[in-house]
C-alpha cells in the first residue's frame, strides 16, 4: 500500500505545481486537463484548462493534485505537508519561499527538538511544516 497526499486547489493547481517545482525541486510527472476529457461537458467553459489530475514528486515522494470542480473547493485544514531536512539554512529558505504571499503560523527558528522549525500556509492555501531536526 502506498499513501499519497492529494492536494485540491481552487483553480490555481497549475500555478501551484510550477511554484513547487521552483521552490521544492518537485518534478511534475503528469498533468491532465479537463479539455478533451468526458468531464469537459460537465464544467463551465472557462474550466477546460484547469487541472483534472496531476502527479508530481518531491525527491522520492509522490503527491497528486487537481483543481476542485466549481463549488466543491474548501480550504484545507486539519493537516500539513511536512518537509524534513538536514540543513537548517536550506529549511529556512524553503520556509520563507512557501510562506511568501501566504501566512506564517509559527516563524521558522530553533526549538528544543530541532535546529529549525516553522509552520506556514502557502499562497495557494496548502499548510506546510518545515522541520530540521
Amino acid at each position: 500500500m502506498e499513501v499519497n497526499p492529494y492536494l485540491l486547489f481552487n483553480g490555481s493547481c497549475e500555478e501551484a505545481l510550477k511554484f513547487y517545482e521552483e521552490t521544492l525541486g518537485a518534478k511534475i510527472e503528469s498533468v491532465m486537463k479537463h479539455e478533451g476529457s468526458p468531464m469537459q461537458e460537465q464544467l463551465p467553459p472557462d474550466w477546460k484548462d484547469k487541472v483534472m489530475h496531476a502527479r508530481f514528486k518531491i525527491d522520492d515522494h509522490v503527491l497528486m493534485a487537481s483543481d476542485a470542480p466549481p463549488g466543491h473547493y474548501s480550504q484545507p485544514q486539519g493537516f500539513s505537508i511536512s518537509l524534513s531536512l538536514d540543513d537548517p539554512s536550506r529549511g529556512e529558505d524553503i520556509f520563507n519561499k512557501l510562506a511568501a504571499g501566504g501566512s506564517t503560523r509559527m516563524p521558522f527558528g530553533p526549538t528544543f527538538w530541532a535546529k529549525g522549525f516553522g509552520m506556514c500556509v502557502d499562497r495557494f492555501g496548502i499548510p506546510w511544516i518545515v522541520n530540521c531536526e
